[in-house]
């Protein structure tokens, strides 16, 4: 069985358009995704290579927000604990939409979606990803302002560029954002950047070792923090949204199953969850070792808890920065697709006038998208903030779109509904509730605690 809907239900724009092959990746590697695109026809992305960029595709930026979210969370029994639950509904979901590619033989998650659930719930899952791209960059300017300023710490240790007007933190995200950012956004590909994406890569990884290397031996300036005993259950919920925006891969995980040599369940099992298991490690290893060194007292960025001076550290931010400035322009690049194929295909124009106007289109999408993102970024105090919003948002892609698109291909079943039928039916049930739950309260939680402070 096959489902699949008529490509032209929205005008003359066709399935090919640039918003409907738009790929989301929260923390991408340019690298990997050039050579899965050289390797998508033919189909032979080995199963370690998949792991590669499965686990590419998820860590990113949010592994600095680790340590404060099992300090919401309670402690690192909870912390953990909540991760090893939470990773079985992750993994089971990426596995659902492999097996609901196979079953709508399309090639993104939106077009999945859209196939199996319908053009309204196909709008949804694309306005969704639009909004996520959008917070994400906004996080991102703000861990910019937070190593920047560290890192002129550093170059002015006596303290006294303090008070320098181009020291300022609104300064430097502006201008950083304007002369290395804005270019790099506006082009209509981005494959010239896969030779920073390896730096992107590293740094994620080295990020990792320093935090837990530091909380192995400790410096003399690093005062060790209180380690609150836990709290109540209920607090656990508030580390929700910093591991559903940790571990998202899902968007991007579509394309890289499509594209597997072996297009079959079992090996696509096997594959995510070796992805999964070492996001695992990297992310409680940075959660655990981090909230450790630092207890109650860790902030929401982590490396803002140590000292400026600290040259492993500086050299983790300088990293942390390349990892962001070249991760912008790529989510930028996916929100901006997917906001092209709903205007194109609201507008129904044919495809050859949709190519004389994209390039202003384009350069009046980016301008606009990045003076919204810049200008909130200035006005929002921690990248906590914007996780405890974008991170709730992240649980609908984990969770619900899996869990419609599990229950609407079984449904479309012709054959006898046996136990395992009702039992996968349930199943999904039970995915779409989970996730709408995390995303209701995580949304609710964060607004409150916004209007209070």
């Amino acid at each position: 069985m096959a489902i699949n809907t008529d490509k032209d239900d929205w005008g003359g724009v066709g399935s090919n358009d640039s918003g409907e092959r738009a790929w989301l990746l929260q923390s991408p590697s340019m690298e990997s995704e050039q050579h899965l695109e050289s390797e998508r026809s033919s189909g032979s992305v080995s199963s370690l290579g998949a792991v590669f960029i499965v686990v590419n595709a998820a860590l990113g930026a949010g592994l600095l927000n680790f340590p404060a979210a099992f300090n919401m969370a309670g402690g690192v029994v909870a912390g953990v604990l909540l991760q090893m639950f939470m990773l079985i509904f992750i993994i089971t979901g990426l596995v659902i939409l492999g097996y609901c590619c196979q079953v709508s033989n399309e090639s993104n998650y939106q077009e999945v979606v859209r196939a199996t659930c319908g053009k309204v719930m196909g709008v949804l899952c694309e306005v969704a990803i639009v909004v996520y791209t959008f917070g994400t960059c906004i996080a991102f300017f703000i861990v910019i302002g937070d190593q920047l300023d560290c890192l002129i710490a550093v170059v002015f240790h006596d303290g006294s560029g303090s008070g320098l007007w181009y020291t300022n933190r609104k300064f430097t995200i502006v201008v950083t954002a304007i002369l290395v950012i804005l270019p790099l956004s506006i082009p209509k590909e981005i494959g010239f950047q896969k030779y920073a994406s390896a730096l992107s890569v590293m740094g994620t990884w080295y990020v990792t070792i320093v935090v837990i290397v530091k909380y192995i031996w400790p410096d003399k300036e690093i005062m060790p923090g209180i380690v609150p005993s836990s709290s109540t259950w209920t607090a656990v919920f508030n580390a929700m949204p910093t591991i559903c925006f940790g571990f998202q891969c899902h968007v991007s995980c579509v394309p890289v199953f499509n594209s597997m040599s072996k297009k079959a369940l079992k090996p696509w099992g096997l594959v995510v969850t070796l992805s999964m298991i070492i996001c695992l490690f990297v992310y409680t290893g940075t959660g655990v070792c981090g909230f450790l060194t630092f207890g109650s007292s860790v902030s929401q960025d982590v490396l803002m808890s140590y000292p400026p001076n600290d040259i492993a550290v500086a050299i983790a931010r300088a990293f942390i920065i390349v990892c962001v400035v070249t991760s912008y322009p790529i989510l930028h690049f996916c929100g901006r697709a997917v906001i092209e194929g709903l205007w194109l295909r609201w507008r129904g124009e044919q495809v050859e006038v949709c190519v004389r106007r994209e390039q202003r289109r384009r350069i009046m999408q980016t301008i606009l998208w990045f003076g919204i993102t810049l200008v909130l970024a200035l006005f929002t105090p921690d990248i906590g903030r914007v996780i405890s919003l974008i991170g709730g948002l992240a649980a609908c892609f984990i969770f619900v779109f899996p869990g419609f698109c599990l229950i609407q291909v079984k449904l479309l079943e012709t054959d006898s509904r046996s136990a395992s039928w009702h039992g996968l039916v349930i199943f999904g049930i039970i995915m779409v509730t989970l996730g709408a739950f995390i995303f209701g309260l995580t949304t609710t939680n964060s607004i409150i605690q916004d209007v209070i402070s």
